[in-house]
């Protein structure tokens, strides 16, 4: 909370000098956020020197500066105490930052209009975003066929989806075999997250006056998924052992996101959440996330990506993870009947005509509506069946 308070003072100084003129037109936003700095120190303590005393020192320094001089004083300072552990702590952490934000084009600044995400992220996210507005506008009273309905909520839904996905690429990439790991990446992602990934992005949402306690619980759901998925991962190419509570958490917190756009959609509405709605939607996001792991298993294999059958087979063994993964969805299925019959009954046909559109769409035919399950086969040694697949493909 204290770094966000820091970061409004920032913002409001931006607003303040806009509005008397002395911020710097047309120009990168990266002269207007040093000036809010250099103002805001101006105000700090300093003995007794007042703030006339700062400007008369300010403007008889100013005229001897230059970049060199900079510069030059920069080098002394890391010549001075590069055995302090400044340099070390204070240097090479904004030399970190300023790197991490280069290599994934990520939320270079925390104003609001500083967040950035790639076209490529928005382009990946684009197929998620669709179906949430399919699937889930309806539990709005949204008629997604009106396209008003769509471009009211449309940017900041797509934004906060992109920059989510942004984020999930950049930790499945660190998820890589070991063979073809990319170390750099890794530290970079390191320092990513552990900078608090989401913070960007909720200041977005706070100076909207959009930010919620669920929200915000949602957000660190999110974290706590990519910690799981690391960790979950980099056991199965390890050997090591791997938790059941852990794996079916993880599947529960991986749709975070769209829980996220959801709880978004109702702030945007000025509405308070609907229990009942959101309670069925959960339980429906886990059955299609472990459909989608079904879907995806071989490739999920091949890129070490987190999958719930991957899991079962480390845990139950490759003769009982599909039996063990099916009483898991049959479970899971009797809880969706249950709640889908407290629907409203049209809004429960309108939700399973949907079910069914995507299943057609996602290109499983079936006599079912909605589809029948399908465990793929086992990969028993997954080391020799990426072995196999690369050598195929060189």
């Amino acid at each position: 909370m204290e770094e966000l308070r820091k970061l409004e003072k920032v913002q409001r100084m931006v607003e303040f000098m806009d509005s008397r003129g002395v911020s710097v037109l047309n120009s990168d936003h990266h002269c207007n956020r040093f000036l809010a700095n250099f103002m805001l120190f101006l105000f700090e303590p300093c003995g007794e020197l007042g703030i006339d005393d700062k400007c008369c020192l300010i403007s008889e320094l100013m005229p001897r500066l230059s970049s060199p001089f900079v510069e030059d004083s920069y080098q002394h300072i890391v010549t001075e105490q590069e055995n302090s552990g400044f340099q070390q702590n204070h240097v090479g952490n904004a030399q970190c930052t300023c790197n991490q934000m280069k290599e994934n084009n990520l939320l270079q600044s925390f104003d609001e209009n500083m967040a950035m995400i790639g076209l490529d992220s928005m382009q990946n996210a684009n197929s998620t975003l669709e179906d949430f507005c399919r699937s889930y506008f309806m539990f709005h009273g949204l008629d997604v066929n009106k396209p008003q309905s769509i471009f009211k909520y449309l940017p900041l839904l797509s934004f906060t989806e992109s920059y989510i996905y942004q984020l999930d690429k950049m930790n499945e990439n660190s998820l890589q075999t070991p063979k073809r790991n990319d170390e750099k990446a890794t530290q970079d992602l390191a320092s990513c997250f552990s900078n608090g990934p989401f913070s960007p992005l909720v200041t977005i949402f706070e100076h909207r006056g959009l930010l919620t306690e669920r929200i915000t619980e949602e957000l660190r759901h999110g974290e706590e998924y990519w910690a799981l998925e690391r960790k979950l991962c980099h056991a199965l190419i390890n050997e090591e052992e791997i938790l059941i509570d852990d794996v079916m958490k993880a599947v529960h917190l991986k749709s975070f996101d769209y829980r996220v756009l959801n709880l978004l959609l109702y702030q945007l509405q000025g509405a308070k959440a609907e229990e009942l709605h959101m309670e069925f939607l959960s339980i429906s996001e886990f059955l299609v996330e472990v459909s989608d792991d079904l879907y995806d298993y071989e490739d999920d294999v091949l890129e070490n990506n987190f999958n719930i059958l991957r899991m079962f087979i480390r845990i139950y063994g490759a003769s009982s993870a599909s039996a063990m993964l099916a009483k898991c969805i049959t479970e899971a299925e009797s809880k969706y009947q249950n709640l889908l019959e407290l629907l409203d009954p049209k809004l429960a046909l309108s939700y399973q005509k949907r079910c069914a559109e995507a299943t057609v769409e996602g290109g499983k035919v079936s006599e079912h509506p909605l589809g029948t399950w399908c465990i793929p086969t086992v990969i028993q040694d997954e080391e020799l069946y990426r072995s196999n697949m690369k050598s195929d493909t060189s």
